[in-house]
């Protein structure tokens, strides 16, 4: 089992950043990807970012240039750096993990882009 908890959502103005982390834990040994997603209001969920436990990175080309996904395996952590955001950034971020070929996923943390 994996336990996933996210945190450092909130409000920023357009063009500004925030840092989202998500800490797993659980008898885990290796996560073979961890990842993020987003949802926002009326629309599906969708992939930002993903890594994994190679350090293989994937992003959606929407966020690509702006944000950032990285991880620390030793503390079971991985991060979120998100720059230069926009209104449409908006969304609940959850964070993703696959182990042993099951989806495991965070309750979310909501980021608001806004003047």
């Amino acid at each position: 089992q994996v336990q996933l908890m996210e945190s450092g959502g909130g409000l920023v103005q357009p063009g500004g950043s925030l840092r989202l982390s998500c800490a797993a834990s659980g008898t885990i040994f290796s996560i073979n990807v961890m990842g993020w997603y987003r949802q926002a209001p009326g629309k599906q969920r969708e992939l930002v970012a993903t890594i994994t436990s190679g350090g293989g990175l994937n992003y959606a080309d929407s966020v690509k240039g702006r944000f950032t996904i990285s991880a620390d395996n030793a503390k079971k952590m991985v991060y979120l750096q998100m720059n230069s955001l926009k209104p449409e950034d908006t969304a609940v971020y959850y964070c993703n993990a696959i182990y042993f070929a099951m989806d495991y996923w965070g309750k979310g943390t909501l980021v608001t882009v806004s003047s």
